[in-house]
């Protein structure tokens, strides 16, 4: 399994896309009174993540 940049940014989106979805839903369900702040950086991990997939194929 060759892995060159492009499937590296594309792994990395996905883990980053799922780590911002498990952090949104732990603020949600296990702590709601820190939901706003597991809900911001969630959001975040999603920003990061949209650009790791932006970036494939241009680096």
């Amino acid at each position: 399994m060759s892995l060159n940049k492009n499937k590296i940014f594309g792994y990395t989106a996905l883990v980053m896309a799922l780590l911002g979805t498990a952090l949104i839903l732990i603020g949600l369900l296990k702590y709601p009174e820190y939901a706003i702040g597991f809900s911001i950086a969630g959001i975040g991990f999603y920003a990061i993540a949209w650009a790791f997939n932006a970036l494939k194929g241009r680096i």
